[in-house]
């Protein structure tokens, strides 16, 4: 297999298991790796989405983890998020026949044709002084394979949406360069021009929403993200809310 060819700036560390990369690269964050270590397992036994959920590692498919040291305060470092999304759909788009197929879902799910391609899960260590000391930018992208499930969390792979051969080689140094362009847009311009083009391709827009959150759920209309990335929500009659977490469904596939 091809070694991918990476950004300048970018260290690859190459496993072939691991049981989480993004274990892996907390554990060389920890140790003082450098921004830019990118850690990438052919096989994970311990993979890991949001809320601890177990993501089904199957060989054949993306597992990478970028460690990173943004400088900033943990609200703002969290838009990286919105970044890496915009990367993964970046990638993406270049295996897919039609790239309008590829959407964001909120806040940090890739779908094609309302089912789920790519998860992104970010976590963090902060300093006394609150400032981001680590972050750890884990993706998981099914490229061959995709667990067999229904209703509104059905999945689906590259392969299976047509996309021919894919190498993770390749796919990862496609990642690797679009994650590189889009943050350099967001440190160079800050938030909003991200936060436009997550926008242009966000799934369910102006669709009727549920946010479930601990002990408690709400639904409304989904009117996009604000200015710090926070999911904004309308009932009707009632004010628009802001959540900046929660599991998401909406009424038609999500």
């Amino acid at each position: 297999m091809t070694a991918p060819r990476l950004p300048e700036d970018f260290r690859l560390v190459e496993m072939d298991e691991v049981d989480s990369t993004n274990e892996e690269a907390k554990r060389l964050a920890g140790a003082g790796a450098r921004d830019g270590t990118l850690i990438w397992a052919h096989g994970q036994t311990a993979g890991r989405g949001r809320r601890g959920r177990e993501w089904v590692s199957m060989r054949g498919n993306l597992f990478a983890s970028f460690v990173l040291r943004p400088a900033c305060a943990p609200l703002q470092a969290a838009q990286l998020t919105f970044v890496a999304a915009l990367a993964v759909r970046d990638m993406l788009s270049a295996y897919m026949p039609d790239e309008d197929d590829i959407q964001c879902k909120w806040p940090n799910d890739l779908l094609v044709g309302g089912r789920k391609i790519s998860g992104i899960l970010l976590e963090s260590s902060t300093a006394e002084n609150g400032i981001v000391d680590w972050l750890v930018l884990g993706v998981g992208v099914n490229l061959r394979h995709h667990p067999d499930i229904g209703g509104r969390h059905a999945a689906t792979s590259l392969v299976a949406e047509g996309a021919g051969e894919v190498t993770t080689s390749s796919v990862l140094e496609r990642l690797a360069h679009a994650f590189a362009e889009r943050r350099g847009q967001w440190l160079a311009g800050g938030f909003a021009a991200v936060r436009n083009a997550w926008l242009e391709h966000a799934y369910g827009l102006g669709q009727t929403a549920c946010i479930k959150l601990e002990g408690a759920s709400h639904s409304g209309s989904f009117l996009g993200i604000d200015d710090s990335g926070a999911l904004r929500l309308k009932g009707e009659g009632c004010a628009e809310r802001l959540f900046a977490a929660g599991e998401v469904t909406f009424e038609e596939g999500g």
